[in-house]
């Protein structure tokens, strides 16, 4: 069975490489479709996202139920069976996502986006595309929930990195060459949703250990994981609501061009998932197998160390971005005015989102246990507390408003949500968390980061052309993820071992 930390190893090469893809093409969509049809494209990442909320929790139970029996080479038939029985549900929902959205294309297009130069038939081809896309995709969570179960992360992670490609080298070919229209660019995002669907529906089947029996559907098998499921529901749901609501108050408020600058910054907070999502997938499936076998012991070394290095990857990236977020945006787009538009933006949403990332992993502790209740009351109560804020600070500050919610909402997760969850699980362990898990690397991190932003101001550094620029902030990251890494006790400890190892062995 793959260990942790190679499965660690390739879901963070993949989704790095995911990242990197998507935020080189992003400039060169803005620059063939304009900002306000890329506030379209923010709005179909809204949606697609918004239609996790017709999971009902099957591929996260789907990943748990899988990583508990994988153990067992008797399960063979439970686990087709198991796959056989949520895909007879998933797929008709895809159907009827295509059709909701498209049904639904002629009100988004008339009563809820607000256009300026784009003709209103565009738009509504826009979204029935949307809908193609979006069903088309959606299966393909289910797939990536089983092979996460199996710990086939490698496998997924080829996967998502070469279909990430394939959209984005793509979608520029066809702007480029054949057609520089948004009806064109979702043509071509629906052709690769489906190549993703199908490659990793087969990749799943085909790891599955064989039972020499047909799959089957089996209604007894909904009826001992319906708790679960719906309990995993519940807070996709609200973390769902919770996430995109600022995004579905935006694009109401606001023209759809401004949109498109807190899309911008969005792509570039929510980048960070690409390097929260692998230390969580890794962990998650051993972390449900310590729980099942009650190994306290090794349960709470794996989570603090998990911990540690959920800091350590994601911490550093935040702070930088955060304290240069003008230079980032003008790197990147080497556009002036979209930097000064979006940097505030980028600015709050990196910092709600790094939050967010650090709550993942004492998340997937509870799911581990099958304890959702937690979720549904913490997400119950943010909703209807947050929900008001945010009408009213997107009304009054717009777009600040919105990502300043966003900080709002996970600074309340990190202060109240974990200390609850440790007064049952691992009792006490939150002192560790905030003191030496998450504080000594956040500390060492805007320590480092914060001394390059002065002598980045002393020296008057912003005149820097593009290359000179990526070479500072390059040099800045290396030596923030140092001071990090060097103040994490396990993680110190891990990087030690591994480079005097190589050194005793070289010698």
């Amino acid at each position: 069975m793959p260990s942790v930390r190679l499965n660690t190893a390739a879901n963070l090469s993949a989704r790095v490489w995911t990242a990197l893809v998507h935020l080189a093409f992003v400039p060169l969509y803005v620059r063939y479709l304009g900002i306000e049809a890329y506030g379209l494209i923010g709005v179909f990442t809204s949606l697609l996202a918004l239609f996790a909320l017709l999971d009902l929790g099957l591929s996260t139970t789907l990943n748990r139920e899988l990583a508990r029996i994988s153990a067992d080479t008797g399960a063979a038939t439970r686990a087709r069976d198991l796959l056989r029985t949520l895909e007879v549900i998933y797929w008709p929902v895809a159907l009827l996502i295509g059709i909701g959205v498209a049904l639904a294309a002629p009100f988004v297009a008339h009563d809820w986006v607000r256009v300026d130069k784009l003709e209103l038939a565009t738009v509504q081809t826009a979204v029935i595309l949307m809908g193609l896309t979006i069903g088309l995709q959606w299966p393909a969570s289910l797939y990536s929930g089983g092979l996460m179960g199996l710990q086939r992360q490698v496998l997924l992670g080829g996967i998502n990195a070469g279909v990430a490609t394939l959209r984005a080298v793509g979608a520029v070919l066809v702007l480029a060459y054949y057609d520089a229209t948004i009806e064109a660019f979702f043509y071509w995002q629906a052709a690769a949703s489906a190549v993703q669907t199908i490659a990793t529906g087969a990749a799943l089947w085909l790891r599955l250990p064989p039972s020499g029996v047909a799959s089957r559907f089996r209604r007894n098998i909904l009826t001992e994981i319906w708790r679960l499921a719906a309990g995993m529901a519940a807070i996709s749901a609200l973390g769902v609501v919770l996430t995109q609501l600022d995004k579905v108050i935006l694009v109401k408020l606001l023209p759809l061009a401004e949109f498109g600058y807190y899309s911008l910054a969005w792509t570039v907070a929510t980048g960070l998932y690409f390097l929260i999502a692998p230390l969580f997938t890794a962990l998650f499936p051993r972390l449900t197998q310590l729980a099942a076998q009650q190994d306290d012991a090794g349960l709470r070394r794996l989570y603090h160390e998990g911990c540690q290095w959920m800091s350590v990857i994601l911490l550093p990236v935040a702070v930088v971005i955060a304290l240069f977020s003008t230079e980032l945006m003008r790197l990147w787009t080497g556009d002036a005015v979209l930097a000064e538009r979006s940097h505030v933006l980028l600015s709050l949403l990196i910092v709600g989102t790094a939050l967010n990332g650090l709550m993942s992993l004492p998340s997937a502790l509870q799911l581990a246990y099958g304890w959702t209740s937690l979720g549904i009351a913490s997400n119950l109560v943010a909703v209807a507390t947050l929900v008001p804020l945010i009408f009213v600070l997107t009304s009054r500050f717009g777009a600040t408003g919105g990502a300043a919610a966003w900080v709002i909402l996970n600074g309340a997760y990190v202060l109240i949500t974990l200390p609850l969850m440790h007064r049952r699980i691992l009792r006490g362990e939150q002192w560790r968390w905030y003191g030496i898990d998450v504080a000594l690397p956040l500390v060492a991190a805007l320590g480092a980061a914060g001394a390059c932003k002065m002598l980045f101001e002393l020296l008057r550094l912003q005149t820097l052309q593009r290359p000179g620029l990526l070479v500072f902030l390059a040099a800045t990251g290396l030596f923030t993820a140092m001071a990090a890494s060097a103040a994490a006790p396990i993680v110190r400890a891990r990087l030690a071992g591994t480079l005097f190892g190589n050194v005793k062995q070289g010698g």
